[in-house]
């Protein structure tokens, strides 16, 4: 053994004689059969750590909980035999917890979480009837109490470790701990804990008479939480709850209670904490990936208006550019070379002006509102679509747009239109010629300005309608279902709403709040 491993090795042989007394309640024939053994998870743990190295420190922490804590009541040859039996029988549980599940995934993930319990169950179990079954023909425990002996060493090993493993696991590892402590320190953590402790005073006050008849109110501070804080929130609560009515069972001095039963309620509150723990841990992460595709999905709808905002200064560069060459050629150094160079630079720094822009937005989702009219919003966007609507001989139908401006970040709202018209000219597409039409009106309605694009397409169901602003859902073949969400949190971000209306042919609009002056 390394001489790094040994401080390590001696706090968990501390650390498991501690567990070992806390939890040497009602044992029975005074062996290590009680209900409850946490110190088996805390093995557990250290064997994921630290691999087979662990099997030494465990074995003399078996050794030395048998003398120290139950006066080595099958002698030093039963304490022995039965410490080397528990030392191969957790260590292959360990192996295969280290081996099939690893890491943080075994409480990352129900796949991971329903193997580990499934494993621990089979695991605890079948260790229980080997090791019941030597203390038996060592004259430890009759065979008549064999199957009583085996369901009670079996099913607390169980519930230790599936009541202690998490927060333990979490503790162990570096990444994890500092997670749990920042949640341990949040206030809202100091109150589930002290809800738990009023629940606990209540419902165990009188543990002798309780008869855990008002248990179910301790799913109250698991469950706010876990599902304030996921699996973190629901290790600290269960461990909390768990050690909390232990204490209480051993300074009442009640060993007359059914703690069997007591702990089968506890393993339940466990299992439904972690459940719920995990399941908001899932939908946290799957709520970041789908930030960060949105995100991604954005880059792409914004490279189309980065190219037509840049189109205009990189063309106006060009232009100021050539004048600039043609008047050094004549030798003109005067006013017309100064005006043109100032204009070169106002274009460059309006363009890096709209690079910026869009740097803001993808960091921080920022805009730069702006006030523009609406029709000077329309006319921009539809001048970019006109030679494909004339390419797919598509009709385009402007009505007459109310006198009404807008506060909004141009560039996202145009970003909204030209979705919009790209979704209503795949639409259109599909007709035959002659029928292929799109109508764009902007109308005052109570004070906001509400757009519209009509399309000659064939429409949407209800059914499609529904579920046409969900994340990847998409009606083109090599669509990905990002833009129409992309659009929608553009608009409500403006503090607008868009829909599509359920109808023979396509119908999009949305509003924004309008100023009151008109353009």
């Amino acid at each position: 053994m390394r001489f790094a491993f040994l401080l390590p090795a001696a706090g968990f042989i501390a650390a498991y004689l501690l567990f070992d007394w806390v939890s040497y309640v009602e044992p029975l024939l005074g062996l290590n059969i009680t209900p409850w053994n946490p110190d088996t998870a805390l093995g557990l743990v250290f064997w994921l750590v630290y691999g087979r190295r662990a099997a030494l420190p465990w074995f003399a922490a078996l050794v030395a909980g048998d003398v120290l804590v139950r006066g080595m009541p099958g002698g030093m040859a039963g304490t022995l035999l039965s410490a080397a039996w528990l030392t191969c029988g957790y260590g292959l549980l360990g192996e295969a917890l280290r081996r099939v599940l690893g890491g943080e995934a075994v409480f990352s993930s129900r796949g991971g979480f329903y193997r580990w319990l499934l494993m621990v169950a089979a695991g605890t179990l079948l260790n229980a009837v080997v090791h019941i079954s030597l203390l038996a023909w060592l004259g430890m425990v009759p065979w008549s109490a064999w199957l009583r002996a085996a369901w009670r060493f079996g099913f607390g090993d169980m519930v230790g470790v599936v009541v202690s493993m998490p927060l333990l696991w979490k503790l162990a590892d570096p990444q994890a701990r500092a997670q749990l402590r920042e949640a341990a320190w949040q206030p809202e953590t100091l109150g589930y804990l002290a809800l738990a402790t009023c629940v606990l005073w209540a419902v165990f006050g009188y543990i002798v008479t309780a008869e855990f008849k008002h248990f179910y109110f301790l799913f109250l501070p698991l469950i706010w939480a876990a599902s304030r804080q996921g699996v973190n929130g629901a290790a600290l609560v269960v461990f909390v709850l768990q050690l909390a009515i232990v204490t209480l069972i051993r300074i009442n001095h009640a060993n007359n209670i059914t703690v069997s039963e007591l702990q089968m309620l506890d393993a339940v509150l466990a299992l439904v904490g972690f459940f719920i723990g995990i399941v908001v841990d899932e939908r946290r992460r799957v709520a970041e990936e789908l930030k960060q595709t949105l995100r991604l999905a954005a880059a792409g709808e914004m490279a189309a208006a980065l190219a037509h905002e840049l189109n205009q200064p990189m063309t106006a560069l060009a232009v100021y550019g050539k004048a600039c060459e043609h008047l050094l050629a004549r030798g003109e150094a005067g006013d017309l070379l100064k005006n043109a160079i100032g204009q070169m630079i106002n274009e460059s720094a309006r363009a890096a002006d709209v690079v910026r822009r869009l740097r803001d937005f993808f960091r921080t989702g920022a805009m730069q509102l702006e006030t523009v009219g609406a029709s000077a919003l329309l006319a921009g966007i539809v001048q970019q679509f006109r030679p494909q609507f004339a390419e797919h001989a598509v009709q385009l139908t402007v009505s007459d747009v109310a006198p009404l401006s807008v506060q909004v970040d141009r560039l996202q709202i145009e970003l909204v239109l030209r979705n919009l018209l790209a979704n209503a000219l795949d639409a259109v597409r599909m007709r035959p010629a002659g029928q292929r039409s799109i109508a764009v009106t902007a109308e005052n309605i109570g004070g906001k300005l509400r757009f519209t694009v009509e399309d000659s397409g064939s429409g949407l169901t209800q059914e499609a309608a529904g579920r046409l602003f969900e994340p990847f859902v998409s009606t083109k073949a090599t669509g990905m279902g990002l833009g129409l969400v992309l659009s929608r949190s553009i608009v409500e971000a403006h503090g607008g709403t868009l829909w599509a209306e359920v109808a023979a042919h396509g119908i999009f609009r949305f509003i924004l709040p309008a100023l009151d002056s008109g353009e």
